[in-house]
């Protein structure tokens, strides 16, 4: 893992303590969450899995891909830049290749949001707000791969790979190569 590939638009930097989950059991608990998906949801053919730009894509996509899989149907996915609707727009940075593309129009649609961690809740609130561009969901579901915890808004996620409850100043990396725990260092 390139821990520091996921800190290019900070200045400081990650360094990881301890491989929490490894590939295979990012695939296994991916997997388990199709499961969970088919499960509750009847319409397959409304359902649109976007990830979240830009943790979040790799596991919608794989989401997706293992969903198919299972179903033996396409399944509608794309991605959502929810940068300009974050109430920290000026303190974060802009990433120019964090583009929303989304597929249909959401109308009547079950949508899952798809992210990598979910920590205060904030960016899936932005996501919420976003969704609206883009028409109006019948539904929207959430999954995560990794809730730490730390919610500051009443967000809570349908679907999650792990949790792992953490302490505010360690970090979690999530990506589809594995999960890790560590913390931030001034670069």
């Amino acid at each position: 893992m390139d821990a520091h590939a996921s800190s290019t638009t900070r200045r400081d930097s990650f360094v990881p303590r301890s491989l929490l989950l490894s590939d295979d059991d990012v695939r296994r608990a991916v997997r388990r969450m199709a499961h969970e998906v088919v499960e509750r949801v009847r319409d397959i053919e409304s359902l649109v899995v976007l990830g979240l730009q830009t943790g979040g894509v790799a596991f919608a996509d794989l989401l997706a891909d293992v969903l198919a899989d299972i179903t033996s149907r396409e399944v509608l996915r794309g991605t959502l830049d929810v940068s300009f609707y974050r109430d920290d727009v000026g303190q974060r940075p802009f990433v120019n290749s964090a583009a929303s593309s989304v597929p249909v129009d959401l109308s009547d649609r079950l949508v899952l949001l798809v992210d990598d961690v979910l920590f205060t809740g904030r960016t899936i609130r932005s996501a919420l707000n976003a969704l609206g561009d883009f028409g109006r969901p019948r539904a929207v579901q959430l999954a995560v791969m990794v809730d730490r915890g730390h919610r500051e808004l009443p967000i809570r996620p349908d679907y999650v790979g792990k949790n792992l409850p953490t302490s505010l100043s360690e970090e979690i990396i999530a990506t589809v190569q594995g999960v890790w725990i560590g913390t931030r260092s001034e670069a």
